[in-house]
């Protein structure tokens, strides 16, 4: 198959065959960005159909667009288990699956209930892959932690960057009411050490690397979809 495509064609490929993966009584894992929007609207018109699916949103913008289409929700607190979660990333590491998320600043609740899913599928363009990780790693923290965090992670050999809204003056603030670091490493040598390294910093809420999550990588392209699967262990 030939991988082309990095617009809308192969973003709405990955997210629908995502969704066809959902079975009959599935709670769903809605994650968040414009990949994952597809396989959303995809299980909107599943529903319309007459499959029996919960969804699990990861954000204000996965929830409302599952209200708009159709889904109903549900939280972790009233489920027993996620089924299969969805979600994007910002780019994955095609021989490991390891994932970098967190440009639509909802890193933390994704990788929670991606985390929690017996399944997770990650959807994704073309442009998403790699060999090896070298974004930048998005990093929620507490705002009183911002200073003493940018130090740690100036010691880690990374390069922390405020991220700064678009539509308003000063800062990107999440869902949870926190700030997002956006951390140059360069390439990354030993991603599993580093969510580590990061995760055990004082005022860290959650980091970007997604490492031994994703059961599978579906990469859409202008002609179809190419699937990745990984062993989770």
């Amino acid at each position: 198959m030939k991988r082309t495509g990095g617009g809308e064609t192969a973003k709405r490929h990955a997210g629908e065959r995502a969704a066809e993966a959902v079975d009959d009584g599935d709670v769903v894992g809605l994650g968040t960005g414009s990949t994952a929007a597809h396989a959303i609207r995809t299980l909107g018109r599943r529903v319309d159909a007459g499959l029996d699916v919960t969804g699990v949103a990861t954000s204000f913008q996965s929830r409302e667009l599952a209200r708009e289409v159709g889904v109903p929700l549900t939280t972790l607190d009233d489920v027993e288990s996620v089924d299969v979660a969805i979600d994007g990333a910002d780019q994955f590491d095609r021989a490991t699956g390891a994932l970098i998320k967190g440009g639509g600043a909802a890193h933390a609740r994704e990788k929670v209930v991606d985390a929690s899913a017996d399944r997770f599928l990650v959807v994704a363009d073309p442009t998403k892959a790699a060999r090896g990780l070298d974004a930048p790693v998005p990093i929620e923290v507490l705002p009183s932690a911002r200073r003493p965090v940018e130090a740690a992670l100036d010691d880690l050999g990374g390069e922390p960057t405020l991220r700064a809204a678009v539509h308003k003056d000063g800062p990107v603030v999440t869902d949870n009411g926190n700030l997002v670091l956006d951390c140059a490493f360069g390439a990354l040598a030993n991603p599993d050490a580093l969510a580590v390294d990061i995760a055990g910093i004082p005022g860290v809420v959650a980091h970007g690397l997604f490492v031994g999550l994703a059961d599978a990588v579906l990469v859409g392209t202008d002609d179809g979809v190419e699937r990745y699967d990984y062993a989770v262990e």
